[in-house]
């Protein structure tokens, strides 16, 4: 019995993501959870998620779930809002591994904090759709108002590593919206987001945002923790798979992370 602990304790943790966004969660894993074995998943062939239906979006994730249990891990962490929107309630009871769904994590962390009583949101047009952070915010503090704002045009810029873009009309164009509900707080509702914090401070203060990553990765740590599963190894690693162009994966990720290693292929 102790055995067969040992070894789920030890098993890896899948990451998933449409891209190189995710990469901004795994970061913070790395920094409090440096002994765990990470399979990071960048599903590069279905980017962007944001502009696809549920019904796509559910057998996307679903076929990524189905990757990391061959796998044979003991949770995964969905570093991406729109699948965390769209497809977690559909999928979360078909797996024995435990799945972490960021929006619904970083909304119940957040609504805690009774103080909070206005906030923005940016998002992709996927996850505003859904409604998704408005509702589970609001199971935490049903008083809280909420303002969602889809940002379609800022996952190509960081993703295609844009740089010479109308930077001013493509912030404020959404920004804007946002400002003018006066919040306390605006979540970078997208994990490719924070790329973009340097920018966004241009035109309004850089404490007003806030990266979800650091608070759920302090959460996954904790859940695992209370669990009993986190990994007993002296060290840790990253395995790295992205569902099409490796090279540009690799290219990518750079933003946010040295990877030394080409990701292998992993056709869906």
């Amino acid at each position: 019995m102790e055995d067969k602990k040992y070894k789920i304790k030890n098993a890896p943790i899948g990451v998933m993501d449409s891209g190189v966004g995710g990469l901004t969660v795994l970061k913070q894993l790395l920094d409090i959870c440096p002994n765990e074995k990470y399979l990071y998943f960048g599903d590069t062939k279905n980017l962007p998620y944001g502009e696809k239906n549920k019904t796509e979006l559910v057998k996307i994730v679903k076929e990524i779930y189905d990757f990391f249990q061959q796998q044979g891990v003991k949770a995964v962490v969905m570093a991406c809002n729109t699948s965390s929107a769209t497809a977690y309630d559909e999928l979360k009871d078909d797996y024995d591994f435990d799945i972490y769904p960021l929006i619904q994590v970083v909304s119940k962390c957040l609504s805690a904090d009774k103080n909070l009583k206005r906030i923005g949101v940016m998002a992709t047009q996927a996850t505003v759709n859904s409604k998704k952070y408005t509702t589970e915010l609001k199971k935490g503090n049903p008083k809280i108002e909420v303002i969602e704002q889809a940002c379609p045009l800022w996952v190509p810029i960081v993703e295609k590593k844009i740089k010479n873009y109308d930077e001013k009309n493509i912030i404020m164009q959404y920004l804007d919206k946002v400002l003018d509900f006066n919040p306390q707080k605006i979540i970078l509702g997208c994990t490719h987001y924070p790329y973009l914090l340097e920018t966004l401070s241009k035109y309004a203060p850089k404490n007003l945002f806030i990266n979800p990553a650091k608070l759920f990765a302090n959460y996954i740590r904790e859940s695992l923790q209370e669990k009993g599963l986190l990994s007993e190894a002296n060290s840790g690693s990253v395995e790295y798979f992205a569902s099409s162009n490796p090279d540009g994966f690799k290219q990518n990720a750079e933003l946010f992370l040295t990877i030394d290693t080409l990701p292998h292929l992993i056709e869906l």
